[in-house]
């Protein structure tokens, strides 16, 4: 990661000679010829350090110390004062100045305190990272289960993560894909470094590519300030690429050049910066049928496709779903200040027989609103059951179903329910045209689960 350093001091030969021994070493220097100019690169870059001079006209090095401290407390300042300003480098320190250096001094005792300095303020940014992020969590890298599906997982990653490869985590949405990534991470040689996620779905073209490889100030329209893209933060660490399926094919090329040289420039910048990035990546869409499609490069796709982890849905591991249900209620009982916080024996069975086309996020959500919503602490069926299952109206349909009309009296109740199923599905899109999002409608199911059916189903699309 190239630090980014800010020097202010008035004396134009000083600042040269300082900006080039820097360079030298790799970092990335501004420069401002005093306190007032000094601070309009504090609030327009995102540095990682300045240093400055205390003497010099209009605002000296103390007040230009105490008006970056509030625009970014953190941000560690290096003060150069003559051998003599001994009260004033107290001062400067109890303002709080990182360190000061009296003149003269060696560029070596300069290098040693600003490496100091960036390493420090690396170490901040990434806890009040981990603190924004933590989470109660138990099991393997927060994932709950003993299904042998994710027995099966958990052994891939603790192959997988101590490896630099590339990991491709495939599932629908709402099983884990990001806490298999963390997990990786976490069991990596790279577990104290930074753990950086992107949602590659979330963001428009333009500004994807800045939040990945950051920006130069006036790079376009609302780039005001020099920023690091998440390439740089990420260095050393992971970068997450979340639904990698959803980016541009006119960006793929840059992201494809950064995995291979491990390098790229900022938007609207031509310097070259050079990271050590470790690339996990997820996608709930069959990125080959993609590829054939044309909508993404199939250099790209074997890139990031090195090692693949594949997530069950939760409908193939009901059996973990009492484990992620007591381990849910767990967490509510503590948010909601429940302790005495239960499942009855009918709920629960309600919850294992239900499709949860949502997976764990679905299932997370539903326990949530029935731990707010139940009586006496006590979370009952009708409390977790959709309004879909509810018993049949007045005019249902059903009510006047005679069945031994339609069904053999000797046919297994799965063969029933699978040929139905089967029928409808059919139907369904053929009636839509085969268009999917309309059938699913008209079935009242999710587009992604008609998906999932049609694959059961082995429905295959219309061309």
């Amino acid at each position: 990661m190239s630090y980014s350093i800010l020097v202010v001091d008035d004396e134009p030969n000083y600042l040269v000679v300082l900006s080039e021994l820097l360079r030298d070493e790799s970092f990335e220097v501004f420069t401002a010829p005093g306190g007032v100019e000094g601070l309009a690169v504090v609030r327009e870059v995102d540095l990682d350090m300045v240093i400055t001079d205390m003497q010099m006209p209009g605002m000296d090095g103390l007040a230009f110390l105490e008006a970056v401290k509030e625009i970014n407390s953190d941000l560690p300042v290096i003060v150069i004062t003559a051998y003599a300003e001994v009260e004033k480098a107290v001062s400067a320190m109890q303002a709080g100045a990182f360190n000061y250096l009296a003149k003269p001094f060696s560029n070596d005792e300069l290098l040693v305190n600003i490496n100091k300095a960036v390493q420090h303020y690396s170490l901040i940014r990434e806890n009040v990272r981990l603190r924004q992020e933590m989470l109660v969590r138990t099991g393997f890298g927060g994932m709950v289960g003993k299904n042998r599906k994710m027995l099966q997982v958990y052994e891939l990653i603790e192959k997988v993560a101590p490896t630099p490869s590339s990991v491709l985590i495939t599932g629908e949405s709402g099983t884990g894909k990001e806490l298999v990534a963390k997990a990786t991470h976490l069991h990596s040689q790279r577990h104290t470094q930074p753990f950086i996620t992107v949602n590659c779905a979330a963001l428009a073209e333009n500004l994807l590519e800045s939040e990945l490889f950051g920006h130069e100030k006036g790079a376009f329209t609302g780039a005001v300030a020099m920023r690091k893209g998440r390439f740089e933060l990420a260095d050393g660490g992971t970068l997450f690429l979340d639904e990698i399926g959803g980016i541009p094919l006119s960006l793929q090329a840059k992201l494809l050049r950064a995995l291979q040289e491990k390098t790229f420039e900022r938007v609207g910048g031509s310097r070259t910066l050079q990271v050590d990035v470790r690339i996990i990546t997820a996608t709930n869409k069959d990125l080959k049928e993609e590829v054939v499609q044309g909508r993404f490069r199939e250099d790209l796709y074997y890139r990031l496709n090195v090692i693949h982890v594949s997530l069950p849905a939760l409908r193939e591991r009901t059996d973990d779903i009492p484990l992620l249900v007591d381990y849910f209620v767990k967490i509510m009982a503590d948010r909601l200040g429940k302790p005495d916080l239960v499942v009855t024996s009918d709920a629960l069975r309600l919850l294992v027989s239900l499709p949860w086309e949502g997976n764990i996020r679905e299932l997370e959500n539903t326990i949530e609103r029935a731990a707010i919503l139940c009586n006496a602490s006590r979370i009952e069926a009708d409390d977790v059951q959709p309004e879909s299952v509810h018993g049949p109206n007045d005019d249902d349909w059903s009510r006047d179903l005679d069945l031994a009309q339609l069904v053999p009296a000797s046919a297994p109740l799965n063969e029933v329910l699978y040929a139905i199923e089967d029928r409808m599905l059919h139907q369904a899109l053929e009636d839509a045209d085969y268009v999917q999002a309309r059938a699913a409608e008209r079935l009242g199911i999710t587009k992604s689960l008609l998906q999932y059916k049609m694959k059961k189903y082995r429905i295959k699309k219309k061309k």
